[in-house]
């Protein structure tokens, strides 16, 4: 069985998306998950599988699509793969308000990121770094406002989904 950390994307925010997470591990049961486990309300999960995560992406994917009518954007990483994302945090004092520090996880590695764009849209105290497939945010006025945060994947040109440092730290406690 392979352990993997589903981060949906769209789920329950602003009364879009509804998905309530009972149903999610319902879902998710439903396509053979084990040991399902979510955190908060906005599509987080932790279960095991024995399939490969592309495939079980797409496996997933249509059937919530087929039962809510719509197919929120999903990305499976393995607890290495947040581990490894959580080491190569580059802004270990955003740690200490886990609120400010956000992690953008993206679908595929930017081919052409135009970081210089990113930096001009960025307020002063904002910074932000790119390692791979993961764009660390840090914002100290937090991401409501942040015209960097609500820019990142039209800028880099691929899709992704953030999560802030409480709830991947979360996340990391529940592949344990």
């Amino acid at each position: 069985m392979n352990t993997y950390i589903a981060l949906l994307r769209g789920i329950n925010v602003g009364g879009s998306g509804r998905l309530p997470m009972k149903e999610l591990v319902e879902h998710l049961e439903s396509q053979g998950c084990r040991s399902v486990r979510t955190y908060i309300q906005s599509g987080n999960a932790v279960f095991e599988h024995a399939a490969a995560a592309p495939v079980l992406t797409r496996q997933i994917r249509a059937a919530l699509g087929a039962a809510l009518g719509f197919e929120p954007a999903l990305l499976l990483m393995t607890p290495k793969q947040l581990t490894r994302a959580a080491s190569r945090n580059p802004f270990p004092e955003g740690e200490q308000d886990p609120a400010k520090l956000h992690l953008y996880f993206l679908a595929a590695r930017p081919k052409q990121p135009d970081l210089d764009r990113l930096q001009g849209i960025a307020k002063a105290n904002e910074r932000f770094a790119l390692e791979e497939d993961v764009l660390y945010l840090h914002a100290p006025d937090g991401i409501g406002r942040s015209k960097l945060a609500a820019n990142v994947e039209r800028v880099l040109g691929v899709s992704g989904t953030g999560r802030n440092w409480r709830t991947v730290q979360k996340l990391l406690d529940l592949t344990q």
